[in-house]
């Protein structure tokens, strides 16, 4: 998951973990079936402990549901917690705050001119894991939702065998058992120098050229932060454009930026074979490129961990990636078996699994009203700098015909900005010309996934109240760079005639 990335951030859900819900009379989601059982062990029962399994148990729980869950790595968490998005962000935020230091003109000046290892930069990893890991078991321990250790498989659609053994029933069930690297045939992921997306992070030497094979979010967001440890970087992209689904203009922003750092950028190739040798790794292009660095990262694509889920014995498939399909309650085609995160598919973001998670322990308690935002969830892509937007793009406004106007604030005019140093960035706000709605807000720069909250939240306001005049009206902290929205505001109110 990206952050994922891959990319919510786990402390972002603690708080949400730990609020009160009502409870709710414990009610059959579906009509009895000739196997359902006189009684159960549990009204839910969740397999994974990722950030949507957590969310599902822990609002089930809230409601007064009897609630357990099952875990096949010794420690809960997920492969947000352990693989994913906690580990590479840590690494993220070491390389950027380390390299930082090391530029700056005052440390230079003092004689440091150090290269730190990979070993160093990970060495604070484990322990904000531990931290996590402590954390999210403190949740299961005052819920009283106990956790069992193994693979858990489907019997029926009732019943579940832990690691073949102790059988457990439930009248519902979660599926949240997230996703790993996608790995084709033909590529050796033993070789030393030949590493995926959970991988990587097991690296113990830096390298001096690395090539990353998919410019998803997770393939971008390692290309930036190995440019920034000053390793040369071949981004392989298999489509036309970089992250197609943000803003052309976002877009051509982290193109530009990446470039500027000295990412080399291949659009449109595809691989035709890898060779893993003692010095390095050559990578075959079926254009005809042959491109060898010391090491590989394949990022493209990720599978849905349902190959041992016991799906043979339900009528639940899953898809070529591994991938469940669910209606909008995230019910799978057996109503008492729900499926949340990244092995249901987009938008793979721990942040949209929490959400789902606590959607589908929603529906269990009979709320059904659209209780949370599924459809305002923002993407976070921890590039350097970091990308952040929500709501629509002047692509779609304009293939739907929307009269719209944009307002835009550039970093480098910002007080803030100037001060840190963080200058390179934009903040750019859409809106209805004549309602003056906001419709999308999209940021690129330092802290970005902090910034678009402000803009989420307003455009989240019912009706006359969401409106680009609210950021005209504000007095903003000064010098903040929440500032951006005033100065994007008046950007784009000055357009209008």
């Amino acid at each position: 998951m990206t952050s994922a990335t891959e990319s919510a951030s786990a402390n972002g859900t603690a708080t949400s973990e730990e609020s009160k819900s009502e409870n709710h009379p414990i009610e059959s989601p579906q009509p009895a079936a000739a196997n359902m059982p006189d009684k159960f062990d549990f009204d839910l029962f969740v397999i994974g402990t990722g950030p949507g399994g957590e969310g599902a148990a822990m609002q089930a729980a809230k409601g007064g549901l009897k609630v357990g869950v099952a875990e096949r790595y010794r420690q809960i968490g997920g492969g947000c917690t352990h693989w994913g998005t906690i580990p590479s962000k840590a690494l993220r935020y070491a390389v950027t705050s380390t390299m930082k230091s090391l530029k700056n003109p005052v440390m230079r000046e003092m004689g440091f001119a150090v290269s730190p290892t990979m070993e160093q930069l990970n060495r604070g990893t484990q322990a904000i894991i531990g931290r996590q890991v402590s954390m999210r078991q403190s949740f299961y321990d005052r819920n009283n939702v106990p956790i069992f250790r193994g693979q858990a498989r489907f019997l029926d659609e009732y019943t579940i065998s832990i690691d073949n053994g102790e059988h457990i029933t439930a009248r519902s069930f979660v599926i949240s058992t997230g996703s790993r690297p996608y790995r084709p045939p033909g590529v050796d992921f033993s070789h030393p120098r030949i590493f995926d997306s959970d991988t990587i992070l097991e690296m113990k030497d830096k390298p001096s050229s690395i090539t990353v094979y998919g410019a998803g979010v997770i393939g971008t967001e390692y290309a930036s932060m190995f440019r920034n440890l000053g390793i040369k970087v071949n981004l392989i992209n298999t489509r036309e454009k970089l992250l197609e689904f943000l803003d052309d203009e976002i877009i051509d922003a982290l193109s530009y930026h990446l470039r500027d750092q000295g990412v080399i950028i291949r659009h449109n190739e595809a691989m035709e074979s890898i060779e893993g040798q003692d010095d390095g790794v050559i990578l075959n292009l079926k254009s005809g490129k042959i491109l060898k660095t010391d090491v590989f990262l394949w990022a493209n694509g990720r599978q849905g961990n349902t190959d041992d889920l016991g799906l043979e014995n339900l009528p639940i498939e899953a898809n070529s990636r591994g991938q469940v399909i669910v209606d909008e309650q995230f019910q799978t085609c057996v109503p008492n078996i729900y499926a949340v995160g990244d092995v249901i598919g987009i938008p793979s973001l721990a942040s949209a699994a929490y959400t789902q998670g606590r959607a589908a322990g929603m529906h269990l308690l009979g709320r059904v009203d659209g209780n949370l935002r599924l459809h305002d969830i923002p993407t976070g892509i921890y590039t350097s700098p970091e990308i952040s937007s929500v709501g629509h793009t002047e692509r779609e406004l304009t293939e739907r015909c929307v009269p719209y106007e944009v307002g835009q604030a550039q970093f480098r005019s910002l007080a803030r900005a100037q001060i840190t140093g963080e200058t390179t960035g934009m903040l750019k706000l859409l809106f209805h010309r004549e309602t003056k709605e906001i419709l999308g807000v999209h940021c690129f720069g330092a802290n970005a996934s902090e910034i678009v909250h402000i803009g989420q939240a307003i455009m989240n306001q019912p009706g006359r109240q969401n409106t680009i005049e609210y950021f005209i009206e504000t007095t903003f902290n000064y010098p903040t760079m929440a500032e951006a929205y005033r100065v994007a505001a008046l950007n784009g109110i000055n357009r209008l005639f």
